[in-house]
């Protein structure tokens, strides 16, 4: 294409001229026998048409920027202030852990599970046909992390999956036989997993893992999900899927402290019963007894001064039963006693021994707990291996108590003298003495006869059926 032509100049024409054609931009027009006005308009007209498009398709294109702007910049929009005093802040959206943890109940039911379930003893064994053989703790559990110790380790498992729904842990060292010697537990936030397709790679049964955007081979990752749904490899995230409720209780907890830094409403009034108050003395008079209200001084006035103090109870703004409200929840979600982390229980609480609350503290909420841990850790093991918390040792019972069951252990045979007394940090009996497992009767010369049923009811009238008006015992 001749571009020269786009920028040619066409010679100027008379009137008088016999016409001819003209180059009007890109285009020859017929001049012949038509003044230069007339070919001049028309060159206008095709020009104005052609920029009207032109102006108009910029015009478009120029709206259309406009509004994705607009639309992106209402999709970023937040309202961070509003130009009153009153209500909290801004109600939903997502939730991180490190905010949700300015919650008091969402730090005491981490700590509750994370302490009791690290505080529980660990045991190895093996079960055999004769029983079951205690065995040493293993390395990995001997020194499992490069940071802290077995009790560490175990917090931090437990809080991921208190707060993020899920632990995961990379293996960064294996015996010889390629079973785990150490494992790091990674932030959730490292984490990303594709198990979204129907089949093949990325699928639930074959899924693919990321850590910090690199791909991962599943069998170098310990994953110990908590609440797991169907056709998911990561479990529940509890503050992910009740990120309202936190919400509305982070509100209620800001709420309720920007009212005693601000002061909420004033102290009291201060009024004069017989004379009228011009505004510079009422300016002095009110400095003055703020003053003496914040140093905390005795008020002295006169017998026409009369101050009516204003008090605000903090439950009328609902504050405390809004955040006992959020107690209860949380504690429903981690299947905690609620009066544990700051909750009300639904009726009034019989009385029972500490023992007791320890006892339904375990069967209430650690062992499912314990039980999820165990399994997991137990596939980490040789073949025929298992884990297991020692729950027992979480009871503290009262010496009299503890000795009252350890007599009845030994009473029957159920353990010997040597490990009542290792289980209260006391040396064996000298010479072996302790390691006799013959219950006392027996050891004692008493015939202890096994007991048996009768056979036929009808040799004591006690163990008789008898049979009803309207009943048929057969």
């Amino acid at each position: 294409m001749d571009f020269g032509r786009w920028f040619r100049r066409a010679p100027k024409r008379q009137v008088s001229d016999d016409g001819g054609p003209v180059l009007v931009g890109d285009v020859w027009m017929d001049a012949r026998g038509r003044p230069a006005s007339s070919w001049r308009a028309t060159a206008r007209a095709t020009w104005g048409r052609r920029l009207g498009l032109a102006t108009r398709g910029f015009r478009q294109v120029g709206a259309w920027l406009v509004g994705v702007e607009s639309r992106g910049a209402v999709e970023k929009r937040s309202i961070s202030s509003v130009p009153w005093g009153n209500g909290g802040g801004n109600v939903g959206g997502a939730v991180s852990v490190d905010r949700a943890l300015r919650l008091a109940p969402v730090y005491a039911a981490g700590r509750l599970l994370a302490s009791n379930l690290a505080a529980a003893p660990l045991r190895q064994f093996r079960e055999t046909g004769d029983g079951v053989q205690t065995l040493p703790l293993s390395s990995l559990f001997a020194s499992p992390s490069s940071q802290g110790n077995l009790n560490d380790w175990i917090w931090r498992a437990v809080l991921s999956m208190v707060y993020r729904g899920n632990a995961v842990g990379y293996i960064t060292a294996r015996d010889y036989l390629g079973y785990p010697t150490m494992v790091e537990w990674l932030p959730m936030d490292w984490v990303q997993v594709l198990d979204s397709m129907p089949s093949g790679e990325g699928s639930f049964v074959n899924p693919i893992w990321f850590v910090l955007g690199n791909r991962v081979d599943p069998t170098d990752l310990v994953h110990i999900p908590w609440f797991t749904l169907p056709g998911k490899i990561l479990g529940l995230s509890p503050i992910g899927a009740f990120a309202s409720m936190a919400s509305t209780n982070l509100a209620a907890q800001e709420y309720m402290e920007a009212w005693h830094a601000t002061g909420g409403v004033p102290p009291g009034t201060f009024k004069n019963t017989t004379q009228t108050v011009d505004q510079a003395d009422a300016a002095v008079i009110k400095t003055r007894l703020t003053e003496a209200i914040r140093t905390r001084q005795p008020i002295v006035y006169g017998k026409d001064w009369d101050y009516s103090p204003i008090t605000v109870p903090a439950y009328e703004a609902q504050f405390i039963s809004t955040l006992k409200l959020g107690a209860t929840q949380l504690a429903a979600i981690y299947g905690v006693p609620p009066e544990l982390i700051g909750g009300e229980t639904g009726g009034s609480m019989s009385y029972s021994s500490p023992a007791q609350r320890e006892i339904e503290l375990i069967q209430l909420t650690l062992l499912p707990w314990m039980s999820k841990l165990e399994s997991h850790l137990s596939m980490l093991t040789p073949r025929g291996q298992c884990v297991s918390f020692d729950a027992d040792k979480l009871i503290r019972l009262d010496p009299l108590t503890r000795w009252t069951i350890y007599e009845k252990q030994r009473l029957i045979g159920g353990a010997n003298i040597d490990e009542i007394r290792n289980r209260e940090n006391l040396p064996p009996v000298p010479g072996g003495k302790g390691q006799d497992y013959t219950p006392l009767p027996i050891q004692a010369g008493e015939q202890v006869s096994t007991p048996t049923v009768r056979s036929d009811p009808d040799d004591d009238a006690r163990l008789r059926l008898i049979r009803g008006s309207e009943q048929n015992h057969g």
